[in-house]
C-alpha cells in the first residue's frame, strides 16, 4: 500500500534480529545476499518505493545481531503495527523484525547511535558442539577464564585502538572509550561482552583473539596495556572467527 504524491515524510525504527551465517554481511553488495537488501526488497514489496535503509553498524558477513537498528523515510501510511507484521511475512526465515516505531525526522539510526554493545562466544571445549557451530568458536586448548577477565579490564577506557584494526579499516580518529568488557563462563561457554560508544572494523574480533593469548597463559593485563600504547597490530592477537560476534544492543 503507497501514499499518495503529496504524503509528509516519515521515518521509521527498526530493531532486527538475524542469523548472520548466510549473508555477506549488512551492507547492499552487487551480486551478494547481505541484510539491507533484504529489508530493501521486503519494504518496497509492501509500499511500492525504492526505499533506502540505514543500519547502526554494518556487520560482516557471518556476524549475528539480536538488537540491530535501522532507520528508513518514506511517505506510506501503514500503521507500525503492520510494518511489523508485514515485513515478518516478507523476510526469509533467517531475519526477523522485532520492533518498529515512529522516530522523530532527524533520527539516523547510524548517526544518532551513542554506544553499542556485543557478545563473542568460544565454546572452549575438546570436541565440537553442533548446537554452537553457527553463533561460537570452537576452541580446543583450555582458557583461563579469569586470566582473559583481567585482561580484558585494561580494555576499560579511553584508549587509542589502532592496534586492534583490520589492515583495510580506514578511519583517522581511532580513540575509542570502552564502557565494560566482562568475561563469563557457562561450563565449555565462554562469553565476552563489550560495550563502548563505537568500535573499529573488526574491533572486537581483534580484542578477543587477543584475549584468547591471555587465556593460553601468552599474555596479561600488563602486556594489553603495552599493545595500546605501541599501536602495532602485528603484536596483537588474531582476528577471531566473525560467526562468534553477535551486535546485541544499540543505544541512543
Amino acid at each position: 500500500m503507497s501514499a499518495p504524491d503529496d504524503a509528509p515524510p516519515r521515518t521509521l525504527r527498526l530493531v532486527i534480529e538475524y542469523d548472520g551465517t548466510d549473508f555477506s554481511g549488512w551492507q547492499r553488495q552487487l551480486g551478494q545476499r547481505t541484510v539491507q537488501a533484504c529489508l530493501e526488497e521486503a519494504l518496497q514489496a509492501m509500499t511500492g518505493q525504492a526505499l533506502r535503509v540505514t543500519g547502526a553498524g554494518r556487520t560482516d558477513a557471518g556476524v549475528h545481531a539480536e538488537g540491530q537498528v535501522a532507520s528508513v523515510k518514506l511517505s506510506s501510511r501503514i500503521p507500525v503495527g503492520g510494518f511489523l507484521r508485514g515485513l515478518n511475512a516478507q523476510l526469509p526465515p533467517d531475519v526477523a523484525i522485532k520492533d518498529v516505531r515512529d522516530a522523530d525526522a532527524g533520527f539516523d539510526a547510524r548517526r544518532s547511535a551513542r554506544g553499542k554493545s556485543y557478545r563473542y562466544q568460544i565454546w572452549n571445549h575438546l570436541t565440537r558442539s553442533p548446537l554452537e557451530r553457527r553463533t561460537s568458536w570452537h576452541h580446543r586448548a583450555a582458557l583461563d577464564t579469569q586470566a582473559m577477565r583481567e585482561a580484558a579490564a585494561a580494555f576499560v577506557g579511553t584508549h587509542d585502538f589502532r592496534a586492534f584494526r583490520a589492515s583495510d579499516c580506514d578511519r583517522k580518529n581511532t580513540v575509542r572509550l570502552i564502557r565494560q568488557f566482562e568475561v563469563e563462563r557457562q561450563g565449555a561457554l565462554i562469553r565476552c561482552e563489550v560495550e563502548g560508544t563505537a568500535f573499529l572494523k573488526n574491533m572486537v574480533r581483534i580484542m578477543v583473539g587477543t584475549l584468547v593469548q591471555a587465556g593460553m597463559g601468552q599474555l596479561d593485563a600488563a602486556g594489553v596495556r603495552r599493545l595500546l600504547e605501541a599501536g602495532d597490530r602485528t603484536q596483537s592477537g588474531v582476528t577471531a572467527p566473525a560467526h562468534g560476534l553477535t551486535l546485541v544492543r544499540v543505544t541512543y
